[in-house]
């Protein structure tokens, strides 16, 4: 078997057998090695060499697992596709996953430690309190959404979360099993926040769940793991989080939270995505831990009322 070896615009080489392999959504892309992390950015020219390994993902995987790469850092300006295949295939190999965003000096972890560190501990001991207290209500939840429609339990999507870094969101599935192929068909070439009041796709306990918020309990998951805060700017998906202005993108580094200040005074009623960020950043620019107690404390009664939610 020969060999060729494939540059990675670094002074790291690696090398690769040679084989004949059918296009993949990777090869559309180029690579950039900087020490332990790889930088991933779309071909812009057909004149751009293409490497090999990104033409099967099978070749793909075993490289990235094999490699001294520790971080991966997504180019925003890809095809959406490729945000979801790059994701999963660096959770399979163990690699940590980042859409590249701006630096944000503005954060209220970097202006005020301390009281952050109040803040993650509180948010560690109230989301492990209320998992407990809650877990009954669950688990009547997770029997419902089995008996009214078929597939998982649990819906797993993509987020962006702290520092850029891509996360797994946890919620009770309310739409059909197959919903994320139909997205892009579904909202077509919709501006703003990509929310639809009367999404064909929800199932009927998902409306219900929807309405209260109650599909969102199991991101106390993601609190207890550190992905996610109970209060704090929204956790965006990566379909919306892509069509960001840039200059608002530093707001991407924030940690999220379950609840935050768009959620309880606009929510589905305000999808301008240069609106919501703006928000975000003044949230951040302003934030104080009785902050976060008063919207923690506002969202019950949004909760409890339905508001906004579709």
């Amino acid at each position: 078997m020969t060999t060729s070896t494939v540059l990675l615009k670094a002074p790291i080489v690696f090398q690769l057998p040679l084989t004949t392999t059918a296009p993949s959504v990777f090869s559309d892309c180029s690579l950039i090695w900087e020490q332990d992390a790889l930088i991933v950015r779309p071909r812009f020219s057909a004149t751009e060499p293409k490497i090999p390994a990104l033409e099967n993902e099978g070749w793909l995987r075993d490289c990235l697992h094999r490699s001294s790469v520790k971080k991966v850092y997504l180019d925003p300006k890809m095809e959406a596709s490729m945000f979801q295949a790059w994701a999963d295939i660096c959770h399979a190999t163990q690699k940590q996953v980042y859409l590249r965003v701006p630096s944000a000096h503005d954060l209220p972890q970097v202006r005020q430690p301390k009281l952050w560190r109040v803040k993650r501990m509180a948010d560690w001991l109230v989301a492990a309190l209320l998992w407990g207290v809650l877990s009954p209500l669950m688990a009547l939840l997770s029997v419902l959404v089995r008996l009214d429609s078929p597939g998982p339990i649990l819906f797993k999507q993509w987020r962006v979360g702290y520092q850029g870094r891509l996360f797994q969101i946890c919620k009770f599935r309310s739409m059909e099993i197959n919903a994320e192929v139909q997205h892009h068909k579904v909202m077509g070439n919709q501006p703003g926040l990509h929310k639809l009041e009367h999404d064909p796709r929800v199932t009927r306990v998902g409306r219900w769940l929807r309405r209260f918020s109650l599909d969102e309990l199991p991101q106390l998951l993601n609190v207890l793991k550190g992905e996610m805060s109970l209060v704090g700017p929204r956790p965006w998906a990566l379909y919306d989080a892509v069509r960001i202005e840039p200059v608002l993108r530093r707001r991407l580094r924030a940690l999220p939270g379950m609840t935050g200040m768009w959620q309880v005074t606009t929510r589905s009623k305000g999808c301008d995505l240069a609106s919501v960020n703006r928000m975000d950043l003044d949230y951040l620019r302003q934030w104080t831990f009785q902050e976060d107690l008063k919207l923690l404390l506002m969202t019950v009664p949004k909760v409890v009322t339905g508001f906004g939610a579709f």
